[in-house]
């Protein structure tokens, strides 16, 4: 099971993430959730305080790490384009509530089309993730779509986009959908998040084609109650996390 979850800024990613991240390790799986969001935030979603997330640093930040396993350097720009990555999962991972957590951090430079070492770093350690075979891979992505133009995620099983109902969600959806299949993944599945009433549901089912819908989660003052304490979610909302359950069930069923 390895996926991908994305969408716009704020629609619910880090709420699926690391719910799913956490039922899994609950049934003893092992759970390796990547953070690339710039905007960290997966680890307090996953039950870390303020104070553990703060010292994390990102992967991207680690100068050192990058410069011995690139052998790019200040006086040398040349570097591998594959370094050996492999150990990087266990070593820099940190585990909370059964979940491993990796803090990959991004690249900060314009333009989609980066070739740094920073950058080779990061896409050789989220395709080696993509080789853990027995385990569950669930990337926290970045807001927008630049990850699919960088290819970051592009050895993926299924990309999962949250939206919220209202058209530019769905546009979203349509645009990942076009960029996945550009990467040669196939599937691309909807998570409808923020849902009010029938008349939401009603136009995310007119919306969404049914082979690609996996699920609604409902407006839910529990998981804004979870957020503003800097809590996960998980510890929150039954209801959320019996929502999200059942959205696992379908993706169980695919990995069967």
């Amino acid at each position: 099971m390895k996926v991908a979850i994305t969408g716009k800024g704020g629609v619910g990613k880090t709420t699926l993430s690391s719910t799913l991240a956490r039922l899994y390790a609950d049934e003893g799986r092992t759970v390796l959730a990547a953070d690339v969001d710039p905007d960290a935030n997966l680890g307090l979603a996953l039950g870390l305080s303020q104070e553990e997330v703060d010292a994390i640093v990102p992967i991207s930040k680690m100068r050192t790490l990058v410069e011995e396993r690139t052998g790019a350097t200040d006086a040398n720009r040349f570097y591998k384009l594959n370094p050996y990555v492999a150990d990087i999962p266990e070593k820099y991972s940190k585990e909370i509530n059964g979940v491993k957590l990796l803090v990959m951090g991004t690249v900060d430079v314009g333009g989609s089309g980066c070739v740094c070492p920073e950058h080779v770093m990061l896409k050789s350690i989220l395709s080696t993730l993509t080789y853990r075979k027995n385990d569950v891979v669930i990337m926290d992505m970045e807001a927008g779509l630049e990850h699919l133009g960088r290819g970051t995620a592009a050895n993926m099983d299924q990309f999962i986009v949250v939206i919220e109902p209202g058209a530019r969600s769905v546009q979203t959806y349509r645009n990942v959908k076009r960029l996945a299949a550009d990467l040669g993944v196939k599937q691309v599945r909807v998570v409808a998040n923020k849902i009010r009433d029938e008349k939401d549901e009603a136009f995310i089912r007119a919306a969404i084609p049914a082979e690609d819908f996996l699920g609604f989660i409902h407006y839910n003052p529990e998981i804004m109650d979870a957020d503003r304490q800097g809590k996960s979610p998980y510890d929150f909302s039954p209801t959320a996390i019996e929502e999200i359950r059942n959205i696992k069930a379908i993706l169980d069923r695919d990995e069967k």
